[in-house]
């Protein structure tokens, strides 16, 4: 029997990376799962692999509408609802603040933070009346960006710094009913997209050499795969496991805040 029997879990940004790989650990920790998802493509691949126990609804984490959208169905196939993990996320390729076009930056910052905080708050918004009714939880996928500069540039880093404080508030106003914790990855190679404000809608974070910085960065000095990262989200969502953490972020980096970033710091161009 897994930790998560007879679950219902809802994942967003589930067809790829981090997301799909959570969808996979839930099935097999006996939890169904409902997605929010925004590529059609993506979608229905998760709707052809894993079939009546994923229940899949193709939506933007931006719109409240989509995320209320996907709790109703999650709940109307289920008839509950454990878990809400938002995940869905862009990444902002650690550009600097004096590289950003002037022209683009409310644009970049609407993107990032629409999407990255934004679509945080509206799930949680989305799902606290079915979690209360089951004295579920809310996971949301931080970063070592939310503790340490130079996992991002300065709005990515801010944005996680933002999931970090919404991660306090709500477990404070949302306790005793609904837990609120986090998890904290480092880096991985997934599909994980830049910004189409700044021209990078489709580029993926397999772009840059991981391997290297991970091992200048870490301790542990090992590139994770998705999959390494998601027994902390079942460890969160087992009321059996974890029934006393709320407010609580699982920062598993590979030992980043350990070693610290002294050697990447500085050498701007101004």
């Amino acid at each position: 029997m897994g930790w998560l029997e007879d679950n219902v879990m809802i994942v967003t940004g589930g067809g790829s990376g981090l997301g799909r790989a959570l969808v996979e650990r839930f099935l097999g920790e006996g939890a169904r799962v409902g997605v929010l998802e925004k590529s059609a493509e993506k979608a229905e691949k998760l709707a052809n692999d894993f079939g009546e126990d994923v229940l899949v609804v193709e939506g933007d984490v931006r719109k409240y509408d989509d995320n209320a959208r996907v709790v109703q169905e999650t709940v109307r196939q289920f008839g509950r609802l454990d878990t809400f993990v938002a995940n869905a996320a862009i990444w902002d390729f650690s550009t600097k603040m004096v590289d950003i076009p002037v022209d683009r930056l409310d644009a970049l910052f609407d993107e990032m933070f629409h999407i990255n905080v934004k679509g945080y708050l509206h799930g949680a918004r989305a799902a606290v009346e079915e979690l209360a009714a089951t004295g579920g939880s809310i996971i949301y996928t931080v970063s070592n960006a939310g503790f340490y500069p130079g996992g991002g540039g300065p709005l990515y880093t801010a944005s996680k710094h933002a999931v970090v404080g919404l991660i306090k508030e709500l477990a404070f106003e949302l306790g005793p009913k609904i837990r609120v914790n986090g998890v904290a990855p480092g880096a991985m190679p997934t599909d994980l997209r830049g910004p189409g404000s700044l021209g990078m809608g489709e580029t993926t974070i397999t772009s840059v050499p991981l391997g290297d910085l991970v091992k200048q960065c870490t301790v542990l000095q090992e590139l994770p795969e998705a999959a390494d990262y998601t027994g902390h989200y079942v460890l969160l969502a087992s009321k059996a496991n974890s029934r006393t953490a709320t407010g609580a972020i699982i920062n598993c980096d590979g030992g980043m805040g350990v070693r610290g970033l002294a050697e990447t710091a500085g050498g701007n161009d101004l």
